[in-house]
């Protein structure tokens, strides 16, 4: 559940052309605009004075966009390119028929793995729209059970976060070249049990 307040909701339908027409894409970009979405709503807009805020912050909108995707395996590009020509800070809901994801752009992009409707989690903390903004790329990079450590800035955790899958792929690597040399082993000793059985 997107728990957001009832004053955040704006639901307003966003044309697509005032996206890709104002941002600086590749033709081929341009035209993933058209063939991988149907459409894009603001459905939530986050400020401090709809959410009550007593602390100043340099952010002053937080959007929760939701995209209607025409398919599941959209080019990922779409959203870096919205989140880096907009000013607002942004997080994505994408949508493909029964499925949904989260993805938000921080430095790079993040996107939670696809999901049931009813199993999509977002709720906002903290006294300032900084402190919700990290909130929220906290809940889709890492995970919606994180609880904020306050030892770690969110750069640190998402450096931590990195390095642990290039650890995860470094292992997948070393599995992967493992499993070839025990296959290729395994043949060659195949290979010769086949001639000693044979001289028998």
């Amino acid at each position: 559940m997107i728990d957001f307040p009832e004053s955040t909701k704006t639901n307003r339908r966003i044309p697509k052309e005032a996206f890709y027409k104002h941002l600086s894409l590749s033709t081929a970009l341009k035209s993933k605009f058209v063939s991988d979405i149907s459409r894009i709503v603001a459905e939530n807009s986050l400020t401090k004075e709809n959410l009550n805020l007593v602390k100043d912050s340099e952010i002053k909108e937080i959007l929760l966009l939701s995209i209607e995707l025409k398919k599941q395996d959209y080019d990922q590009r779409i959203i870096e390119a919205i989140a880096k020509g907009n000013p607002h800070k942004l997080v994505f809901l994408m949508s493909y028929e029964d499925q949904r994801q989260l993805a938000v752009y921080y430095q790079k992009l993040y996107l939670t793995e696809w999901m049931s409707e009813a199993k999509v989690e977002m709720h906002l903390s903290g006294d300032s729209l900084e402190e919700i903004w990290s909130g929220l790329v906290r809940q889709i990079a890492i995970g919606p059970d994180v609880q904020r450590n306050s030892n770690l800035s969110l750069d640190d955790q998402l450096n931590r976060l990195d390095e642990m899958q290039q650890l995860q792929q470094q292992m997948l690597i070393s599995q992967d070249f493992t499993t070839q040399c025990l296959r290729s082993l395994l043949l060659r000793l195949f290979s010769k049990f086949k001639i000693i059985f044979f001289e028998l």
